[in-house]
């Protein structure tokens, strides 16, 4: 070996000795601190976390409700001293303008224990859940509870109704059964693709579950007690409609002995009602209980008593038209004679002028 190759050797060494000499202290302190971190917290406290953090609260003070996403087909459920109201999604489209057409995946949950101040929780339930349906559409849905658990009946653009269930009302809610409650197929009185949806669900006095659903025709069948399986045929509802035709969005209630449906009415959509004997008919169509409401070509009743008063929850497209619409409230009123007093739209509704978010 050359003096040259001997200089190069000596000079190579010398600098992988010092460049060591830097870097394994910083080593040490990286597998030392490594040793030290915390562990990871588990998934479910994560999860936890998370949940809190999305839980929000809202003041409403007029009609829409709420004006930080689109939400419509409210459907409001009395639990104890709380409120509890699931309502479709319609999603704000990519680029951020107005939709076109319906752009709905999931459903939104808020309660209120005052009608002042709702709270409003992550979201419950997708429509992905439902691997049977192809159409990515979350269509109207309603929550019941019964014998600890709380079931939530969906509907899709066409591809039937389907339930869910859930152990505490703000979800998450789970496909219990893996397939469609009822499917297109059962709605045998009508061919239209879309005949299958807007379910509403009530218990009666004898405990004894129904199930109300359709568009053009209302359709209805009773539910097991374990409220996922239907118990016998599906029927059509027999209703004396008169001038009143019904298009879709049911609600059924009891009150005072009397079975009342409130629905669609026409297109552009009223709401109109209907009372009856017994949940299965014979109904009597009695009047016009909201005429057309704002700039919207659809509405969808929820109705519901609570704290000693009645409310009528609907929609309206004050917020940017047919497929970016909004829940509205409003105090609904009965005569002695049991018939409703018409509820026209207002923008104030029970509160007063525009929500503002909780600080």
């Amino acid at each position: 070996m050359n003096a040259q190759n001997r200089t190069y050797k000596l000079c190579t060494t010398i600098s992988a000795l010092l460049l060591a000499a830097v870097l394994l202290p910083n080593l040490f302190k990286v597998l030392d601190s490594s040793a030290q971190a915390p562990a990871v917290p588990p998934a479910a406290a994560q999860t936890q976390a998370q949940v809190a953090s999305e839980t929000k609260e809202y003041k409403p003070t007029g009609n829409p409700m709420f004006s930080h996403k689109f939400t419509a087909d409210p459907a409001p459920v009395v639990i104890g001293d709380t409120l509890w109201m699931i309502t479709s999604h319609d999603e704000t489209a990519p680029n951020g303008r107005l939709n076109r057409n319906f752009r709905m995946r999931d459903w939104c949950l808020f309660s209120t224990k005052d009608m002042k101040t709702w709270t409003e929780y992550p979201t419950p339930l997708s429509v992905s859940e439902f691997k049977w349906d192809g159409t990515h559409t979350a269509y109207a849905a309603q929550m019941i509870p019964r014998d600890g658990k709380y079931y939530l009946y969906i509907s899709t653009n066409g591809n039937g109704i389907g339930v869910a269930v859930a152990d505490k009302p703000e979800g998450p809610y789970k496909d219990p059964i893996g397939k469609q409650l009822v499917t297109p197929a059962q709605c045998f009185a009508t061919t239209h693709s879309w005949a299958c949806i807007d379910p509403t669900v009530m218990i009666d006095d004898d405990g004894q579950a129904w199930l109300v659903w359709g568009n053009r025709k209302c359709y209805y069948a009773k539910l097991k007690k374990n409220m996922v399986e239907l118990d016998g045929e599906v029927k059509t509802l027999d209703i004396d409609l008169k001038d009143m035709p019904f298009e879709e969005g049911p609600w059924i209630f009891k009150r005072d002995g009397k079975y009342y449906l409130v629905y669609a009415c026409g297109n552009p959509e009223k709401l109109a009602y209907a009372i009856g004997d017994k949940v299965d008919g014979h109904f009597e169509a009695k009047g016009i209980l909201m005429e057309r409401s704002g700039n919207c070509g659809s509405n969808h009743p929820g109705v519901a008593e609570f704290n000693g008063e009645w409310y009528l929850f609907y929609h309206t497209g004050a917020n940017g038209g047919d497929f970016n619409r909004a829940v509205c409230v409003d105090k609904m009123t009965f005569n002695a004679d049991g018939t409703i007093n018409p509820v026209p739209f207002s923008k104030e509704g029970i509160f007063g002028a525009a929500e503002q978010p909780k600080k």
